[in-house]
């Protein structure tokens, strides 16, 4: 018969029957030992003593493959716990008060029906004091500070805060989530709507995690490049254990490890409990996060349990009561924090050992364990586990701290599956909440129907405490602070390149703004501040020259040499590099370019990111990213590669880009361009360069779709009106030739497709006599912009005209539109274009095949063209009906 102490023996072989055993006495010495710990102590102290000697081995330099889960007790031992420098006690009515404050916020808004979220906060309110009190460095210092990611939803104690410390006022908290008069304060972290106080919008759940990991890389990149020693910053991510379910919140923890990202911390408030209801309920939220970020490389610490239960703990000389508290599923967990000590008795203590340990406590005691004393909720915890985390060097470290949801606010709040939900408390609630928390607030404020704040009065002990440990720490925080520092502008050699094209030379336009960008990042004054970023694919965009002269940022630098070592573009990492080659990972590469576009109010240091991709997997993939890139006031320049539905040649359905400008004109941040020629981009990165950049910045970020179709590229015409309608949308770019009476029409297309557009105005004049100009139009989403402005304006009683209806309103016959983007895009403009409008574009999925078959299958060739216009004309009385079918039949499958 089998020792059932003893685990089964499996038959698969493992890594170590391919070693030779060369001593297998003494191999069978140490399982004999094994034997006989299992068969005398148990297997629990066989277990303890493995797990000793493995830190023993690890911490004695021996490689070993690393433990993925502990017990489920805090990682600091209460003899460990170092010396808490505050007044507890200060702090304790420091918090109290927060926690009141933001109750009654939420509460007083409710009455208008526009909600905000209480238990979030409730449960967070120690992991924010003590970061707030003793970690969180501020930046009047070296203006950087430490960065910090806060939860979304517990936004109301945040502004809580900073109310007692006197930053906003009464009225200001009235006006949570009443933003329309221009006075009141979002619902969440929001910097494009209160940009003095917040840095980094985080409610988007999953963003905030994955912004952080890249806020902490491009603070090393930022010190190793000799830009800002920012060796002072500390990143400090606030999540909630529901969050972690997200796939971008574990997107990136590989890489935080790889790089040894020691400058951050993540705090997971694991109070069990998602939206509507336990995040595990039939398992262990805390056991799981600590095997994926043990397996990830990262350091752990877990703060689960308060001080009540340290001398319980120190009675668990068997270990049933460490063993018990692993084996309890998440879900009846949150059911002992709701229920009374005889449930308790009868469900958790279980067993001789465990009955004898809790007749020793009374029923106070035993509710208060499981009710109030968890880890998250006491100082003395919550600050062992920070100064560990700080403290650790080589890794990045997460903080696992349980707590209650709803904690304080009652028990109609605590642990409750539905207390997300619940979006204020009655004044008897609140009652009982003052009671709790020791608040001296009478009776009397609390007998009419509005619940009061409570201050205690700018000179007050709590309010100069609270003053002084922030002076101490190096000023306010959350604070956000912009100091304009403009760039000096670029020469304009690298501009006038491109201005004077080509020649015959066939230059796709994607290598033509490489070439401008490679030229700036030469320029003395401002190249350094260039910072390329791109997910894998460098020698697709031709950006492989960069390898050996800018070099591939890496923190290790290059312990190998390159296969490719012997040739002129090897592949070049280093410490100081300054190209950032993500990897195939769009929204890493999208989080590294926030953190280089805020970096101007981050660090007080302007940067240039220009972040280039595959057309499709920008605004499709990661659009959620470019929200909060412009909530957090993003500058830089975000390249679509490889544009357009027809240009990428046999690449099919998944990489043909139809429809990228269109979801890019829903961001109001984005400045979007679709140019045809070079001279079109040396113009707008200019004037991108001078808006974001220059003596009054301004909060947007550049969007430009190039395309990888090489063509002959002409020098910029000359004339008054070029630049302007480069810039503001659009330009005649070549008249009809003949100035001969007949029918006209204008064509406006945008990027590749005015090369068909040129063609087809050939073909109109020689085959069919008809005159038609041909506008480059750079910008759909700009004359849209514009022409809205223009009837916000009527409405207030100024009389414009919109820009497209100026630049048109000498045009003779019906305008035509086409573009290698779905027909939505150039309809933008259709409303405010007073001749006959209409269009062509690739609407539908991509397909692969030659350009030339593409377009013909998508109707936007020359031909096709030729047929729309005529079919135009023929709808004006300009042509005869039979024109157009004799081009269908001319042309040939146009049905």
């Amino acid at each position: 018969m089998s020792d059932p102490a003893r685990p089964a023996e499996s038959s698969a072989p493992s890594e170590l029957d391919q070693l030779p055993d060369r001593d297998t006495e003494e191999t069978a010495e140490w399982q004999a030992s094994l034997d006989a710990v299992i068969r005398n102590a148990g297997p629990e102290r066989a277990v303890y003593l493995l797990r000793r000697v493995h830190e023993y081995a690890a911490g004695s330099g021996i490689a070993l493959p690393p433990l993925l889960a502990s017990d489920y007790i805090n990682t600091v031992a209460a003899s460990a716990q170092p010396v808490f420098p505050g007044d507890i006690a200060m702090e304790s009515r420091i918090t109290a008060l927060n926690r009141w404050n933001a109750a009654a916020m939420v509460t007083r808004g409710s009455r208008l029906g526009l909600g905000g979220h209480i238990s979030t906060y409730a449960s967070a309110a120690w992991l924010y004091e003590i970061g707030f009190n003793h970690f969180f460095q501020g930046k009047d210092r070296d203006g950087s500070g430490d960065q910090l990611y806060l939860q979304g939803h517990a936004s109301p104690g945040i502004y809580a805060r900073v109310f007692l410390e006197g930053r906003l006022r009464e009225e200001q908290l009235d006006g949570f989530r009443r933003e329309a008069g221009g006075h009141g304060l979002p619902s969440y972290p929001h910097p494009r709507r209160l940009p003095w106080l917040w840095e980094f919008p985080t409610v988007s759940m999953g963003l905030g995690p994955l912004a952080a990991i890249y806020q902490a890389r491009f603070n090393r990149y930022l010190h190793d490049r000799g830009i800002k020693d920012t060796s002072g910053s500390r990143v400090w991510a606030f999540l909630g254990d529901g969050e972690m379910d997200e796939p971008e919140s574990t997107a990136a923890l590989a890489l935080a490890a790889r790089e040894g990202l020691d400058n951050l911390t993540f705090v997971v408030n694991c109070n069990l409990q998602r939206l509507d209801g336990p995040v595990r309920s039939n398992s262990k939220i805390v056991q799981e996060l600590e095997a994926r970020f043990r397996g990830a490389g990262w350091h752990v610490v877990k703060s689960l349990w308060g001080e009540a239960w340290d001398p319980v703990l120190r009675q668990d000389t068997g270990g049933a009561l460490v063993r018990r508290l692993g084996e309890v599923p998440d879900g009846q967990m949150q059911t002992y924090a709701a229920r009374d000590a005889a449930y308790i008795r009868k469900h958790f203590f279980t067993g001789d050992q465990l009955s004898v340990i809790a007749a020793g406590l009374d029923d106070s005691q035993l509710t208060d364990l499981f009710g109030n004393s968890r880890g998250g909720h006491e100082p003395l915890k919550v600050y062992a586990a920070y100064r560990a985390a700080v403290e650790h060097r080589g890794q990045p470290t997460v903080v696992l701290a349980q707590t209650v949801k709803g904690h304080a606010l009652g028990p109609d709040f605590e642990s409750r599956n539905a207390n997300h939900q619940m979006k204020k408390l009655t004044m008897e609630q609140f009652r009982q909440m003052r009671d709790v928390l020791e608040l001296p607030i009478p009776d009397s404020a609390l007998s009419g129907d509005l619940v009061p704040y409570w201050h205690p009065g700018e000179d007050s002990p709590e309010v100069q405490y609270l003053h002084d440990r922030r002076t101490a720490l190096g000023g306010p925080a959350p604070v956000r602070t912009v100091v304009v520092k403009p760039l000096k502008q670029p020469p304009s050699r690298p501009f006038e390149t491109l201005r004077k094209g080509f020649g015959k030379q066939e230059v796709a336009t994607t290598m033509a703004l490489v070439r401008l960008v490679k030229d700036l990042m030469r320029d003395e004054e401002t190249g350094q501040r260039w910072v390329p970023i791109i997910p894998d694919e460098a020698r697709t965009f031709g950006m492989e020259s960069l390898f050996p002269t800018a070099g591939i940022y890496s923190p290790q630098g290059q312990t190998y040499e390159p296969v490719d070592a012997d040739q002129l573009l090897h592949y070049r990492e280093a410490r100081n590099g300054q190209l950032i080659d993500e990897g195939i990972t769009e929204a890493g590469s999208m989080a590294e370019f926030t953190a280089a576009a805020t970096s101007y109010a981050t660090h007080g240091e302007p940067m240039i990111p220009f972040y280039i991709f595959y057309a499709m997997f920008g605004f499709q993939r990661t659009g959620d990213q470019f929200w909060a890139l412009a909530d957090q006031m993003g500058r830089g320049f975000v390249i679509g590669a490889t544009a357009g539905r027809t240009t990428m040649t046999g690449e099919g359905l998944q990489h043909a880009d139809g429809h990228s400008h269109l979801l890019a004109s829903t961001n109001p941040a984005a400045v979007s361009y679709d140019p045809a020629f070079a001279y079109e981009i040396a113009v707008i990165v200019r004037e991108g360069l001078r808006r974001m950049y220059g003596e009054q910045p301004e909060d947007v970020f550049y969007y430009l779709t190039v395309y990888n179709e090489p063509k002959q590229q002409p020098p910029m015409p000359s004339g008054p009106l070029v630049e302007e309608g480069i810039l503001r949308g659009m330009y005649r770019f070549r008249r009809a030739e003949s100035p001969d009476a007949g029918p006209r029409i204008q064509l406006l297309a945008s990027g590749t497709a005015i090369h068909w557009a040129l063609d087809a105005q050939e073909l109109l004049e020689s085959q069919w006599g008809v005159q038609a100009d041909v506008w480059s139009v750079t910008s759909w989403t700009e004359l849209r912009r514009d022409a809205l402005s223009v009837d916000r304006a009527r409405l207030r009683g100024e009389e414009r005209v919109p820009y497209v209806a100026r630049a048109l309103s000498d045009a003779e016959g019906p305008v035509l539109a086409v573009s290698d983007w779905m027909r939505q895009v150039p309809d933008q403009i259709s409303q405010w274009v007073e001749q006959h409008y209409s269009s062509l574009g690739t609407d539908g999925f991509g397909l692969s095949d030659t350009r030339d078959a593409a377009r013909r299958y998508f109707r936007v060739d020359a031909e096709s063209i030729v047929v729309a216009a005529l079919d135009q004309l023929a709808r004006t009385g300009a042509v005869r009906p039979e024109t157009v079918a004799q081009a269908r039949e001319r042309y040939g499958r146009q049905s």
